[in-house]
């Protein structure tokens, strides 16, 4: 059986460490930690992988500590952004840190390992500590040349905007988190994403100067896309992690759309699999007798169970189905059609401009297709249902016996679309 360490190199889930010596530290149960800060009310896709690198310590036999930075998340990372954040106030930051609590320990609950998951914010230990304290027994350790230097600081120095003192200041917090969950949780290797190195490193010597104790860190990659640009972001915005931000229905289908450039490698990263089902599956994409989006299927099927468990993963289904129409027509119901709201063109009419009136003048007139000339086109092609019925004739009128729960018509325009009306 691998090791830790040798299973998420094999997986593409380390960019750095800051020494080999952590192979031999994981050989032994440790707790290890990685924090999140509350600057949203839903974590999104790329704080999945960070997620992920918990789940797998865990799995191994590993305490995974999880932070929710109360503290730090009202301050701002400077990493990775090119401006600086708007400061949220404290409601803002609490109720958000409630979220992400319940996301991660959903996700950690649905990824194996008996391990407990310990969560912490660190506004526990920040709100107390005064002003003088926090520069006599933090600041004095850090060397105003050292953090200058840090890429994260020096690319904001080098902008228009510059760098306030508050973010600034952001690692000297982030350090004190690393002193502080060694000396009372006896946590020694901290995780996070490539954009976190400087963070880490900061820490670990904060740690040696105020204990000479040695403590590790490990960094993710940042996942991108083959066409370089960044994995997790999608034409809506970031692909949150929670359903009030984003619907199962286009977390699955952001998955489902990943190019096989990239599905494999994603594979590995993002589940659980078995990496030689993946070479299997990898080998399988090579062949004639391959089916289109079928390791893309396996990735979404399996990102959206551990994310949104199997009850999320079944509406997703359920709603993949009714919204591609090309596999036969079926009856739809007043829930599969609530479902699909949102995610396919949908129109609100009132009752009278609706009953027995021409089908494709109500389609016209919700501009579900350009012209009635088209919708002309598709009667002559069996292209157009209305719900499960085939409209034979132009002439076709809307009747009671339309209506799904006396409210809504679902239109199939040609293979691939639909289209919902609801009337009022």
């Amino acid at each position: 059986m691998s090791g830790l360490i040798e299973t998420l190199r094999a997986r593409g889930l380390i960019e750095a460490e800051t020494s080999t010596d952590i192979e031999k530290v994981v050989e032994k149960p440790i707790s290890v930690y990685c924090g999140f800060d509350p600057t949203a009310e839903s974590l999104h896709l790329g704080n999945y992988v960070a997620i992920m690198g918990l789940a797998w310590f865990r799995r191994f036999g590993h305490t995974p500590v999880v932070i929710v930075g109360g503290a730090t998340g009202s301050i701002g990372d400077p990493s990775g952004k090119s401006q600086e954040r708007v400061l949220l106030s404290q409601e803002d930051t609490d109720r958000n840190a409630r979220a992400i609590y319940g996301t991660i320990d959903t996700i950690l609950g649905r990824t194996g390992g008996s391990q407990d998951v310990v969560m912490l914010n660190n506004r526990d230990w920040f709100q107390s500590m005064g002003f003088l304290d926090f520069l006599r027994d933090i600041g004095k350790h850090f060397r105003v040349g050292t953090m200058i230097s840090r890429e994260s600081v020096r690319t904001r120095l080098e902008s228009e905007e510059g760098i306030s003192y508050t973010e600034f200041s952001y690692q000297l917090l982030q350090s004190y988190d690393f002193y502080h969950l060694f000396k009372e949780h006896n946590v020694c290797c901290q995780l996070g994403g490539s954009d976190q190195w400087g963070n880490i490193t900061a820490g670990i010597e904060f740690v040696r100067k105020k204990t000479g104790k040695e403590v590790w860190g490990l960094t993710f990659p940042l996942l991108v896309r083959s066409d370089g640009k960044k994995f997790g972001k999608s034409e809506k915005g970031a692909v949150w992690l929670s359903d009030s931000k984003l619907s199962v229905y286009d977390f699955y289908q952001y998955l489902y759309r990943v190019s096989d450039q990239d599905v494999i490698r994603l594979l590995k990263a993002l589940t659980f699999i078995e990496l030689d089902e993946i070479a299997v599956l990898e080998e399988r994409m090579k062949t004639p007798s391959y089916v289109p989006n079928t390791a893309q299927k396996v990735l979404a099927e399996e990102v959206t169970r551990i994310v949104h468990g199997e009850e999320g993963l079944t509406i997703a289904h359920k709603i993949t189905q009714k919204a591609r129409p090309g596999q036969g027509e079926a009856e739809f119901s007043v829930e599969s059609i609530e479902h699909m709201i949102g995610h396919v063109p949908c129109h609100s009419l009132p009752k009278e401009e609706v009953m027995e009136k021409r089908i494709c003048d109500v389609i016209a007139t919700c501009n579900f297709v350009k012209s009635r000339a088209d919708v002309r086109r598709l009667i002559k092609n069996r292209g157009l249902s209305v719900n499960a019925r085939k409209v034979e004739d132009e002439l076709e009128v809307i009747g009671a016996s339309d209506l799904v729960g006396e409210k809504y018509i679902v239109f199939s325009l040609g293979k691939k679309n639909r289209a919902i009306l609801e009337i009022r």
